[in-house]
């Protein structure tokens, strides 16, 4: 079971209230506000640009948070940074695995970083792997596998401590068809399997399903907090988001 109840079990998995950023001049976020429910998929959805990167860079303590509250599984995590980040899961956008490692010793070294040795570290790697569907790859080296083995593994190193919430941004970048299928149907049986919630950073409309949450962010604030198939109710979601957002056009699929 992954979910990690804690002192926080009961709060949302993440709780954003009025949180802003800038950089310099540059106000690259503006009162962002919402919350990720337990065991739900939340895609956070917006244009390259649009504060996706900065907002999880202050969710994860890569950037410090001087505005609002962002609380993970009711831990504070500006406040109780360790609690907080100890319930928090992340794959990053680019590629974090050690290619020359071999899949079980990547996720060995980072269980270490978790404070998890020995045999619970063997045990809990066996069953991350078997979750991803990746076992019969233990002893593969990273550069070995596909892109979307490498995706998987990452997810699998995310899970390692047991999160209470996934943070993904753009989890699918670079990832052909098939293996962008393979790691949201992945995700989602996380969550309707092992109980962890999601926030999915995404452009792509294809992946957001409609019992989905969406948050639409755009030029750094929230322009919709609602269920997929609520926001779509009259028109598509790709025409939803041109006509809140002023973007001129999409691809088919995305947004541009």
């Amino acid at each position: 079971m992954i979910l990690d109840t804690g002192a926080g079990g009961d709060a949302p998995a993440l709780d954003i209230q009025g949180v802003s950023h800038r950089f310099g001049a540059i106000q690259a976020l503006r009162d962002v506000s919402f919350r990720v429910g337990s065991g739900s998929f939340c895609a956070l959805l917006g244009v390259n640009g649009a504060g996706k990167t900065t907002l999880f860079s202050l969710i994860t303590r890569l950037y410090d948070s001087t505005s609002g509250r962002i609380s993970v599984a009711g831990f504070d995590a500006r406040r109780q940074p360790g609690r907080a980040l100890a319930r928090l899961g992340v794959v990053f956008q680019s590629r974090a695995l050690d290619g020359d490692l071999t899949l079980r010793q990547n996720l060995a070294y980072h269980a270490a970083l978790h404070g998890i040795g020995g045999r619970a570290a063997k045990a809990r790697i066996a069953e991350v792997l078997a979750l991803v569907d990746l076992s019969d790859k233990a002893a593969a080296r990273a550069s070995t596998l596909s892109g979307g083995q490498q995706r998987r593994a990452e997810i699998a190193r995310a899970l390692l401590h047991r999160p209470r919430l996934l943070l993904l941004d753009e989890a699918t970048a670079g990832l052909d068809l098939r293996a962008r299928a393979e790691v949201l149907a992945l995700t989602r049986r996380l969550i309707a399997e092992e109980g962890v919630s999601t926030l999915w950073a995404t452009h792509i409309f294809d992946e957001i399903a409609p019992s989905d949450h969406v948050v639409l962010l755009h030029k750094g604030q929230v322009l919709a907090d609602a269920r997929a198939a609520d926001l779509a109710r009259d028109a598509p979601l790709a025409d939803v988001f041109l006509r809140l957002t002023g973007v001129t056009e999409v691809t088919a699929g995305e947004v541009a």
